[in-house]
């Protein structure tokens, strides 16, 4: 008994059967053009094996033991947008993204400086802003995907209630899409972008 109380006195819980799953951090990046703030959007190279050409927001993998969310959020911006880590500043986190595939970390942040940015080809195909105004104004069109669970063949049915017609639960993520001079902006981004400018709001 001694030892399960040195063991879970000072414990800080984890998201149960999540250990092993990618963690990301990413920056919703504020930038002031011509007077006006903007968000920026990046469209990913198209040589990229995951997502080409899709629209998303500067981010990557959590180099776990090593970094932090909000480091890690910083170091993406940085190797992703060109520019020192001083014209990055974090303004605060948002909600944790948790899904079959992945963790993600977000943060609002503001880039100092907007003529700085030099995107990585390597990573980035362009870059992009949309008015902050526009998408306070905007309503996205939203859509529902189902998840469902499918046992394999070999899971073993006999060894639980009602076997093979066991009523397992279903569940379902929204889809927000957001359209702007002919960019559509969908997915985890959308989910991210949405949230935040409730926060905004």
């Amino acid at each position: 008994m001694h030892r399960i109380y040195q063991t879970l006195q000072h414990r800080k819980p984890e998201l149960t059967g999540f250990q092993n799953l990618n963690q990301f951090a990413v920056m919703v990046p504020l930038v002031e053009v011509d007077g006006e703030w903007n968000v920026l959007f990046e469209e990913r190279a198209h040589h990229l094996k995951r997502q080409p050409g899709e629209i998303c927001f500067p981010g990557g993998k959590i180099d776990l033991g090593a970094e932090d969310e909000k480091t890690a959020a910083i170091r993406e911006t940085c190797e992703e947008l060109g520019l020192e880590s001083q014209y990055v500043e974090v303004i605060g986190p948002l909600n944790v993204l948790v899904s079959p595939f992945q963790i993600v970390y977000p943060f609002a942040g503001r880039i100092i400086g907007y003529d700085k940015i030099r995107p990585n080809p390597d990573e980035v195909a362009s870059v992009f802003c949309v008015p902050l105004a526009y998408l306070l104004s905007y309503t996205p069109e939203l859509h529902f995907v189902e998840l469902r669970v499918t046992p394999p063949e070999h899971f073993p049915f006999e060894r639980i209630p009602n076997g093979r017609d066991y009523k397992w639960r279903t569940g379902k993520i929204p889809e927000y899409f957001y359209e702007y001079e002919g960019r559509t902006i969908w997915g985890l981004t959308a989910r991210i972008l949405h949230h935040f400018l409730e926060l905004a709001k």
